[in-house]
């Protein structure tokens, strides 16, 4: 499935944070963590720099993706006309018909890390979600099953 390249100005922001950090603070302090590690002389059995090295590997990696993907996401900004339609960004307040309810934010598939209410926009549930209005139905098919669910509220972060 191919992922949509969509973010939010929050998301993005918080890439570039990430980013930051990773670049300015984490990658520095474990390079000098290796470069100590590597003074002990033998590298062979020296945990320290086995560990630090992979970190450093990890860290490169993370921010060359970043730097690659941060300049081909397009940011989606709040619009008037998003309102009473879920589209993109949209908190949705959603009631299925035993009561359970849920309240999730439609979003790029970067921005789900460390977010429990957040799905992404290629998910099922939120392509059953996306153009419908407040009392519409949404049907979210999946392998297993169907389930439907009633909107009960859209919002924007504006």
């Amino acid at each position: 499935m191919k992922r949509s390249m969509l973010i939010t100005p929050e998301g993005l922001e918080k890439l570039k944070a990430e980013l930051d950090h990773l670049w300015r603070v984490e990658r520095p302090e474990t390079t000098k963590k290796v470069s100590w590690a590597a003074s002990l002389g033998d590298r062979s059995e020296n945990a320290d720099y086995h560990y630090n090295k992979k970190r450093l590997r990890e860290i490169d990696r993370r921010v060359l993706y970043l730097r690659k993907c941060i300049d081909n996401f397009k940011v989606v900004h709040y619009h008037p006309h998003q309102e009473g339609k879920v589209m993109f960004g949209a908190w949705v307040e959603i009631e299925n018909d035993k009561g359970l309810k849920k309240r999730l934010r439609i979003v790029g598939y970067e921005e789900l890390i460390g977010a429990k209410d957040y799905i992404s926009m290629d998910s099922p549930m939120a392509q059953a979600l996306l153009n419908k209005e407040v009392g519409d139905v949404a049907i979210v098919q999946t392998a297993a099953t169907q389930f439907s669910w009633r909107i009960t509220k859209i919002e924007y972060q504006k």
